[in-house]
């Protein structure tokens, strides 16, 4: 191997796992060490300010901004008895990452000295350079004002000796900027339209609350053995390699042993995620070599995606003290399964019962089905629009693949469930549905059984599975940020929910009960939902030509997936629900479209370079060795015997010459392609276009190189093979 690679491997291969300082205190001494939760709010801050900011988050209130003060003067000495010196607002770009930036506790005395201050003014809003931000054309660089505002529902915490303030960022004129900002509308408008619904059942509901609980799948590579891959620097996967003899296919690294410098990360990981309060509870390996997943538990949706982008960027810097690097790319290598972030949703009330979770009375499982069919019909109605939430130009290596759910969007609710929906459809509400002991159920009112927890199957072909007592979003991709997802969903279930309540209300003003009401409406819904269930493989092609029969929508291009949030139904549901204006959501689209193109563009010209200027000449180092081997035996045997002697090497150089002679032609139309793509001026049909006319010479410039890898010597090759890359322990 050339000496380089003999180096990163060797180095690799010799590292030891690095011992972790364990503390001596359980972890319910050091949880949320660095948080500033309710317990540090009411040690720092006075009494009447710590019950004001107490009531402001468990009611959605805004903070009064005389209170401002106190809690920002409370706030600072908490942070400098644990070591702080700066602080910032920590916000959520449209980049699928965090932004920040850091201040001084310190202003002029007036005596020519400094002192350490923070005021209320700068807790509470601060004013970013919003120019240099993916806006979709909202800001001109210009035009640069942007504000960020403190989210007092989401603890500040501190980081490397930093002050974090979770916080929104919205242009001037009012527009979001981020994530954050429509996750809270959506949220907010969930809240009210299932509160409104809730109280059906129970009229002392106050509030229901969105539950998140994300499974974070990555990959560890040795830190030498990356810095040796230019395409993973650089775009997070692999962009050649051909896949090792040896992968997942003996199924001997799910749930196997950690190796050791493994764990030595993950408990570290833990141990620091746990001093920042992100409750991580589970480990362990994935399905592909180096592969592994962490999870937390539950917690409120906002709280719970501000702790996964938080944890993201630990584990980077965690996994360098230990001479890894975390890959959060959905399919960082070709042949293995990918990465993804399922993200586990449920919606419970203030009163601490869960909406997905079957119950022991006939008014709870009435209850079950009301809130279960409104989320079909919302899934039902905005199924383009969900898969347009997860997809991206990294996600679209995974979807689809015999790993990750299909670029379609369905239901899969299980045998009982769906037993149950079918007969509630086909049968008159005065039936008597009566089911076997063995599944444990029982009518005692108009087709509402008592149901079981847990009691069917999983499908891990689904994109959206009902997993007992909550819906496992399976379809977002490992490096996103959870709330574009979770923005989607909770708006279209919450717009689903205001029409539900407008027709029932209408029902019950026409002289039927509640319980028929409720009954009527959900037996419309079932039948207006019936297309998105699926229980079957979801990986099939059978799969694909039936959800196109049933008008599911079932585009791949990426680009043009991403326009179903400018469909009239999105658009529609985005403003009655107040998430989303039309001029936001057209300048979100632009930002997707220009990532898209972006991604795919720095893709290419990584992948020309290495390409040109390092896999053609190895490969071409090579063919000479063999021609001076030609020339060698045909001198030593000059006559059949040596013509038949160099057969071998000819038959190599010609095959080699072939694979280069295409390398070359692909890249060339690569180029070619990308130029033509960067005069269009619409991002939408320059995304297309880079869709269409780049990616193809891309796959094709792969096949050829990874031909290549096979028959130039090993000592040659100058990158880290995948046996390489992924099985070092």
């Amino acid at each position: 191997m050339s000496k380089l690679r003999f180096k990163v491997v060797e180095e690799a291969f010799d590292r030891k796992a690095i011992p972790v300082e364990i503390p001596e205190e359980r972890p319910e001494a050091y949880y949320a060490k660095y948080v500033f939760n309710r317990k540090k709010m009411f040690e720092y801050l006075p009494k009447d300010t710590y019950c004001a900011l107490v009531d402001a988050i468990d009611n959605k209130r805004a903070l009064p901004r005389e209170v401002a003060d106190s809690v920002a003067d409370g706030m600072k000495r908490w942070a400098i008895d644990n070591g702080a010196r700066h602080y910032t607002h920590w916000f959520h770009p449209l980049t699928d990452g965090t932004a920040e930036k850091h201040d001084a506790f310190v202003e002029h005395d007036g005596k020519g000295g400094m002192v350490e201050t923070f005021s209320g003014k700068l807790l509470v809003q601060q004013e970013p350079d919003a120019s240099s931000f993916p806006n979709g054309g909202i800001r001109n660089t210009f035009e640069a004002r942007g504000y960020s505002a403190w989210d007092i529902s989401s603890p500040a915490f501190i980081l490397d000796k930093t002050l974090c303030i979770p916080t929104i960022f919205i242009s001037y004129t009012g527009e979001s900027l981020d994530y954050k900002t429509p996750l809270l509308r959506a949220l907010n408008a969930v809240d009210n339209a299932a509160t409104a619904v809730a109280r059906y059942f129970d009229p002392e509901v106050r509030h229901v609350n969105s539950y998140l609980g994300w499974e974070q799948e990555y990959f560890l590579v040795d830190e030498s053995l990356y810095s040796a891959r230019p395409d993973l620097v650089l775009t997070g996967r692999t962009l050649m390699g051909h896949e090792s003899a040896k992968n997942q296919q003996l199924e001997d690294h799910y749930f196997g042993a950690i190796p050791s410098r493994v764990e030595a990360f993950m408990l570290e990981l833990e141990l620091e995620a746990h001093k920042l309060g992100i409750p991580v509870k589970t480990r362990h390996n994935e399905v592909a070599p180096n592969q592994f997943e962490l999870a937390p538990i539950f917690e409120e949706i906002n709280l719970a995606n501000d702790h996964n982008l938080l944890l993201m960027s630990l584990m980077g810097e965690v996994a360098r003290r230990h001479n890894f690097r975390v890959l959060l790319h959905e399919k960082p290598f070709a042949g293995i399964n990918g990465s993804g972030k399922h993200n586990n949703w449920s919606l419970g009330t203030d009163k601490g019962v869960l909406l997905f979770a079957p119950g022991k009375t006939p008014m709870q499982n009435l209850q079950f089905l009301t809130f279960i069919a409104n989320v079909m019909a919302a899934v039902y109605n905005h199924n383009a629009l969900l898969k347009a939430s997860i997809s991206s130009a990294t996600n679209a290596h995974r979807l689809g693949a015999n790993e990750a759910p299909p670029a379609i969007i369905s239901i899969f609710l299980g045998s009982q469930i769906n037993e149950i929906l079918n007969k509630l459809e086909n049968s008159d509400t005065n039936d008597l549905l009566t089911f076997g002991a063995k599944k444990g159920l029982k009518l005692d009112i108009d087709q509402i059984p008592e149901l079981l927890i847990d009691n069917t199957d999983r499908n891990r072909t689904s994109p959206f599975a009902f997993t007992g007592n909550r819906f496992e979003f399976r379809a977002v991709g490992s490096s996103a940020n959870c709330a574009s997802a979770m923005i989607a969903l909770n708006a279209a279930v919450a717009r689903q929910l205001m029409e539900f309540k407008v027709k029932v209300d209408a029902r019950l003003a026409a002289g039927n009960d509640l319980t028929h009401a409720l009954l009527a409406e959900i037996k419309e819904l079932i039948s207006h939902s019936r297309a998105i269930h699926f229980d079957g493989n979801g990986y099939s092609d059978e799969w694909k030509a039936e959800a196109a029969q049933r008008g599911l929508d079932c585009e791949t291009s990426v680009p043009k997936i991403f326009d179903a949030y400018l469909n009239p139904s999105s658009v529609d549901m985005f403003k009655q629900t107040g998430v989303f204006s039309e001029l936001e959501l057209q300048a979100r689209n632009e930002v997707k479209w220009e990532m898209y193109t972006k991604k795919i563009q720095i893709e290419a010209r990584v992948l020309g370079d290495l390409a040109v200027n390092h896999i053609i000449p190895v490969a071409i180092r090579y063919q000479s060795v063999l021609t001076d081997n030609v020339f060698k035996l045909k001198t030593l045997f000059p006559n059949e015997k040596g013509d038949k002697l160099a057969q071998l090497d000819l038959d190599t150089i010609e095959r080699m010459s072939a694979h280069m002679a295409t390398i070359m032609e692909e890249v060339k139309k690569m180029v070619n392609a990308r130029k033509e793509a960067n005069k269009i001026e619409s991002e939408r049909e320059k995304a297309i276009a880079y869709h269409d006319n780049v990616v193809p010479p891309m796959d094709i410039i792969r096949y050829h190189i990874d031909k290549l890898e096979l028959m130039v010597d090993d000592e040659m090759w100058p990158l880290p093979k995948y046996r390489e890359l992924l099985f070092i322990r």
